[in-house]
């Protein structure tokens, strides 16, 4: 029973573990913010103190967060700058960012279902609920659609790609954003068939199927960019000038 007892305590530890780490990779508690009072926190989560200060420590333990003595906790400074990107100015570069991703994340995506462990595929199935409470509610939540990407980046056991995902977030969040707005027009079904495909690459990673997961997460790139451009991409080609 005490086993028993432990094992749940450690499930839902690594679970809230998990949302605070999407959280704060995300950007949603910024560097040097001091995070929610602990009681706050369990509440939000629905689990007990202890519960909460296990996925505490193990942040901690990672670095990703600090606690001031009586002042709480709060999220720690970025040991290193992020790689620079210009900002998204036209569609054109929209169109570049998804070129972008469908060569970076479809490889994350192999990786993921031959490298991930337990902990790293529950990351991804955290972010998946998010989606799939958003599409109840019939809503399009970017954050929880680039937390789903960002945890397949890091279930691929390969910091570059973790990395590149973070430098990429305001460039990516902005084809999300008009990807939803498309959704949200569409409707109920689109939502739906969305969840669908993001469901699909979850599954295909559980199963440690690489060929059927890089498949499917070029398949879900390829829809999200030809939804948004309506087939009416621009052409990118240089010229020669005379």
């Amino acid at each position: 029973m005490a086993e028993e007892r432990a094992r749940a305590k450690g499930t839902l530890a690594d679970k809230v573990y998990h949302l605070l780490y999407t959280r704060i990779s995300n950007g949603d508690y910024p560097s040097n913010q001091k995070l929610p009072a602990e009681t706050a926190l369990a509440q939000e989560f629905g689990v007990s103190r202890p519960v909460l200060r296990a996925a505490m420590d193990r942040l901690r333990e990672e670095s990703l967060i600090y606690s001031r003595q009586g002042a709480g906790s709060y999220v720690r400074l970025p040991v290193s700058a992020p790689m620079g990107f210009a900002k998204v100015e036209s569609l054109a570069d929209i169109q570049r960012c998804y070129e972008f991703r469908l060569v970076i994340e479809t490889e994350a995506a192999r990786l993921a279902a031959e490298r991930h462990d337990d902990r790293a595929l529950q990351g991804i199935e955290d972010a998946l609920q998010l989606m799939r409470d958003a599409t109840g509610s019939l809503q399009h939540r970017e954050d929880a659609d680039f937390a789903f990407h960002l945890a397949i980046a890091r279930a691929a056991n390969n910091h570059y790609f973790e990395a590149t995902m973070r430098a990429l977030r305001e460039h990516i969040n902005v084809g999300m954003k008009m990807h939803g707005q498309s959704l949200m027009t569409d409707g109920a079904e689109a939502l739906r068939r969305v969840l669908g495909e993001h469901s699909g690459i979850k599954a295909a990673i559980g199963a440690r199927d690489a060929d059927k997961a890089e498949m499917l997460m070029r398949g879900h790139l390829t829809e999200s960019r030809d939804r948004l451009f309506g087939g009416g991409f621009i052409d990118l080609r240089m010229r020669n000038y005379k």
